[in-house]
C-alpha cells in the first residue's frame, strides 16, 4: 500500500508541474535527497529574499527537509526516483535548473529537450575527476567551482577530451559559508591552545568498500580510542547508512551501552563538528569542511583511494583532496596505535590554516550572493 500510495503522489506532482508550465521569474531546484538540503538552503533563502525570483524546489525524497521550509515565494513537490522522475525532466520547460547531482544526462535523468539552462553546483571541495564518474559534468552549462583547483580540472577535461568549454562560475562553497558562521557562534568552541589535549575524537569517514567503516577498520579505531579514554563520535556518510546499514548495527550493538560513544546520524546537524577536537577520516569531504571552517587538525587514514574514475590520472593534475592532506592535518598509516598518532598529531596553527581557505577557495561568506547575481545577471534582468 505505501509504494502504491507513493506512488500516487509522484504521478499527482509530476502531472501539476507539467500543466503548470513554463513560469516566468522561477528558477528550479532538484535534490536527490534529504542531505543536499544543507547544500542548498542558504543560496535558495538568498535569491528568495534578494530578488524577484520565485522557486520551484523538485525533491526524490518525501522526509525532505524542504518541506518545512516556508516562504511566499517557495514550492516543494515530490518526485520520487523512478520512471516519472526521469519523465518529468526531459519535459521540463523551466529556464534553469540549479542541481548538485553529477552525471546529469549519463543515465536516467535526461536533459529536458526544452531550452534549459543547467548548473551544477558543488557539494564537496573535492577534485572533480577522481572521485567523480567520467562525463560527471560534461553535460552541465554552467559548473560552480568552489575554488581554483575546480577551474583547472575542468578546463584540462575539457581540453583532453576536446569538449566545448562550459561557462564558470567562480562561485565558493555554500556549506563552508555557513559551517563558518555556525563556528563563529558556537559556544562550545574554544580556541585551541598550546597545551590542548584532545579529549572528544570525530570518525567521520566517506563511504565504499576501502573506507573505515565498510573496511572495519572501524570497531578497531573505537575499540582503541576508548581503551585510552577518549570519547568517540562517529558520524557515518548518509550512503554507509543506507548500503551498510548492518555495519553500523554492527557498531551499535558492541558500543551502544558504552556511554562515551555516540553515533551521529544527521548530517545536517554540525554539533559533533563544534564539540569534537580532533577529526579521524579517509577520504571523506567533510574532512576539508571541518579543518577550513573549524580550524581544527584531522588525521587521514592511509586507505586506499576512492576512486570512482579509472582514467583519473590522464588529466595530470592531483586531486585536491591528496594535496591538501598534509597541509592540514596528518596522515596515519593504521599500523601503530592510534592513540600514539593523536599523542603526535600535528595542530596547524590557525593562522595558516586561514592562509589555506583564502588561497583555495573563492568567495569566502559570499558565495549564496554571488549565485543569486549571476541567475538575475544572466538569465532574469531586472525590467
Amino acid at each position: 500500500m505505501k509504494k502504491i500510495s507513493r506512488f500516487l503522489k509522484e504521478f499527482s506532482n509530476v502531472i501539476k508541474l507539467i500543466r503548470l508550465g513554463y513560469v516566468d521569474k522561477q528558477v528550479t531546484f532538484y535534490s536527490e535527497g534529504e542531505n543536499h538540503w544543507p547544500h542548498l538552503e542558504s543560496m535558495i533563502l538568498k535569491i528568495l529574499n534578494d530578488s524577484g525570483l520565485s522557486i520551484c524546489f523538485l525533491t526524490s525524497s518525501e522526509s525532505d527537509p524542504a518541506f518545512k521550509f516556508n516562504h511566499s515565494k517557495f514550492e516543494c513537490y515530490y518526485i520520487g526516483k523512478g520512471i516519472l522522475r526521469d519523465f518529468l525532466f526531459q519535459t521540463l520547460d523551466t529556464k534553469v535548473v540549479v542541481l548538485t547531482m553529477p552525471d546529469l544526462n549519463q543515465f536516467t535523468v535526461k536533459r529536458s529537450r526544452h531550452d534549459t539552462h543547467y548548473i551544477y553546483v558543488q557539494h564537496s571541495l573535492v577534485s572533480l575527476h577522481m572521485i567523480y564518474r567520467d562525463g560527471a559534468f560534461n553535460h552541465y552549462d554552467t559548473i560552480c567551482c568552489a575554488g581554483p583547483h575546480h577551474i583547472k580540472e575542468l578546463r584540462a577535461i575539457e581540453k583532453l577530451y576536446n569538449l566545448p568549454n562550459k561557462k564558470i562560475l567562480e562561485h565558493g562553497y555554500s556549506r563552508l559559508d555557513n559551517l563558518i558562521m555556525t563556528n563563529s557562534k558556537s559556544k562550545t568552541y574554544d580556541k585551541r591552545k598550546k597545551d590542548l589535549k584532545f579529549k572528544k575524537v570525530l570518525i567521520a569517514p566517506s563511504w565504499g568498500p576501502s573506507c573505515i567503516i565498510e573496511s572495519d577498520l572501524c570497531i578497531r579505531l573505537i575499540d582503541d580510542l576508548l581503551l585510552t579514554d577518549y570519547e568517540v563520535i562517529l558520524r557515518p556518510h548518509p550512503e554507509t547508512v543506507k548500503l551498510s546499514e548492518n555495519k553500523i548495527e554492527e557498531i551499535l550493538k558492541i558500543y551502544n551501552k558504552n556511554t562515551k560513544f555516540e553515533l551521529d546520524r544527521d548530517v545536517s546537524c554540525l554539533d559533533s563538528f563544534s564539540k569534537s577536537d580532533l577529526m579521524i577520516s579517509d577520504w571523506s569531504g567533510a574532512a576539508l569542511e571541518y579543518s577550513l571552517a573549524f580550524l581544527k587538525p584531522v588525521i587521514f587514514c592511509d586507505v586506499p583511494k576512492k576512486i570512482n574514475n579509472i582514467k583519473y590520472k590522464d588529466i595530470e593534475i592531483e586531486p585536491f583532496e591528496v594535496s591538501i592532506r598534509e597541509e592540514i592535518g596528518s596522515i596515519w598509516d593504521c599500523s601503530s596505535p592510534i592513540n600514539e598518532e593523536i599523542q603526535s598529531c600535528k595542530v596547524v596553527a590557525e593562522e595558516k590554516l586561514l592562509n589555506i581557505r583564502n588561497k583555495n577557495l573563492f568567495n569566502i561568506g559570499l558565495s549564496d550572493s554571488v549565485l543569486k547575481d549571476y541567475l538575475l545577471e544572466n538569465f532574469y534582468p531586472i525590467d
